[in-house]
């Protein structure tokens, strides 16, 4: 083991927070309602407070299986980015007519979120601050020319790594944030408003506009479902998310003479360009959380919680860390923790209706929910109310990706395409037959 991870504890650094709330109770009895949501992380929390901020006179019953914020809500990095299409490249090789429109989209959901949390005073270590995109191999530059390029004395300037040899910085599209204080003021909120909400409450099956749970019935007039990495109730949603497993460490506090030497004074979140890249930024107290890098997809698209630890991850993310961090040596990690992403083949959310337009649904959000969930949930809103909008109008919200083959070529195909990522970052990015094939197709795999 490394030495570094000698004393870590498993468990989410940010769900461990002292502040994070008891449980609301179970249903127990059954029950009626205008709009049922069902899942308890930003998906599910945006979408009940903002059908209430639209008509509080709105019935809303939020069901949770577990906790709130329990999964990939309580366990991301916190990066708050504006971006609805998984960056740039993506909504541009995409929906080129519309990206500018998708952006001007992204940018307003982002300035929205920075408003809710000013408007109800939840504290979430808020920071838009933005985020560097760095390149740690000479093939990455070409990527990363543009108008807000720093060459290597620049962006070791900023945050002082040996592997740097550029990068841009993008200073308004991406916050900080601290994922679980997010969810648990999300849900105060909620409360405030009259949401009636139950955790340790799984739905079981959803018959029209009838949901399911282990001890009461759910009767709604309308229902939205977040459930994003989980398997939805809605059977036909299946087949177009997979989950896939992502890894994050946490430091203890850095000393000042160890901040000093990182130089890291603007905060800003950070992420390097290869394919299995890593993701890192500082949280208030002045930790470093490291995250990405590997990207595990296990056999029949199961969520385990044995799966939420992968000790061999947290070995190659130490060492990486090291090597991008040498001036860090004996710095020990704390916390280290996994947890699913919902996954689609063109690695940006996707959107639907069922049942007569009265079940609505929006998933597939790929690594970057913690921004866009707040969009997908006014997406599902719109939808449930037959409004046609900015929002539903892009072909984005009106088409869907291509479903993933059923196992085992599933698995096998997920397998082929991270090996093959491997081989390109090995191999200054030389994409193989494989890759090229995917990438004429308009399909792919990332975290």
């Amino acid at each position: 083991m490394h030495k570094s991870l000698a004393d870590v504890e498993h468990g989410s650094f940010w769900l461990e927070d002292p502040g994070r709330p008891a449980a609301t109770p179970p249903l127990t009895a059954d029950t009626t309602c205008d709009l049922a949501v069902v899942g308890g992380g930003y998906s599910g929390l945006w979408t009940a407070l903002i059908a209430k901020e639209r008509d509080p006179s709105l019935d809303v019953v939020l069901l949770e299986g577990a906790r709130i914020g329990h999964a990939a809500s309580g366990r991301n990095g916190g990066f708050c980015a504006s971006s609805l299409t998984h960056g740039a490249g993506n909504g541009l090789a995409r929906w080129p007519s519309e990206f500018a429109e998708l952006e001007r989209l992204g940018m307003e959901n982002l300035q929205a979120i920075e408003d809710t949390l000013v408007r109800y005073g939840i504290d979430a270590e808020w920071e838009r601050t933005g985020e560097l995109d760095v390149a740690t191999e000479e093939y990455q530059l070409a990527g990363l020319h543009g108008p807000d390029f720093l060459d290597r004395d620049a962006v070791r300037a900023e945050v002082n790594s040996p592997t740097y040899l550029g990068g841009t910085w993008n200073r308004r599209g991406v916050a900080m944030v601290h994922p679980a204080k997010l969810v648990w003021g999300l849900a105060a909120v909620c409360r405030r408003l009259g949401v009636r909400m139950h955790e340790h409450t799984p739905v079981l099956s959803l018959r029209g506009t009838e949901l399911r749970t282990p001890k009461a019935r759910v009767r709604a007039r309308t229902v939205a479902l977040g459930t994003n990495a989980y398997p939805s109730p809605l059977v036909r949603v299946r087949p177009y998310v997979i989950p896939v497993y992502d890894y994050a460490l946490v430091t203890e506090p850095l000393s000042d003479a160890s901040l000093g030497e990182l130089g890291w004074r603007n905060r800003q979140g950070v992420g390097d360009s290869a394919n299995q890249f890593h993701y890192y930024r500082l949280t208030a107290d002045n930790r470093i959380l490291w995250g990405g890098y590997d990207a595990i997809y296990h056999f029949g698209g199961r969520v385990r919680d044995r799966y939420d630890a992968r000790p061999s991850t947290y070995e190659t993310l130490a060492d990486h860390f090291f090597t991008t961090f040498p001036q860090l040596e004996g710095v020990r990690f704390t916390n280290a923790w996994g947890g699913a992403i919902d996954t689609c083949t063109r690695f940006s959310a996707f959107f639907g209706t069922a049942h007569g337009g009265r079940v609505a649904y929006a998933a597939g959000y790929t690594g970057l929910g913690v921004g866009a969930t707040r969009f997908g949930a006014e997406v599902m809103l719109d939808l449930l109310s037959g409004e046609d909008t900015p929002r539903t109008r892009p072909r984005m919200v009106r088409t869907k990706p291509v479903p993933f083959p059923p196992e085992p070529v599933r698995f096998a195909g997920v397998e082929l395409t991270r090996r093959s990522l491997a081989a390109a970052d090995r191999n200054q990015g030389r994409r193989n037959h494989w890759l090229r094939t995917l990438d004429a197709l308009g399909l792919g795999f990332d975290s």
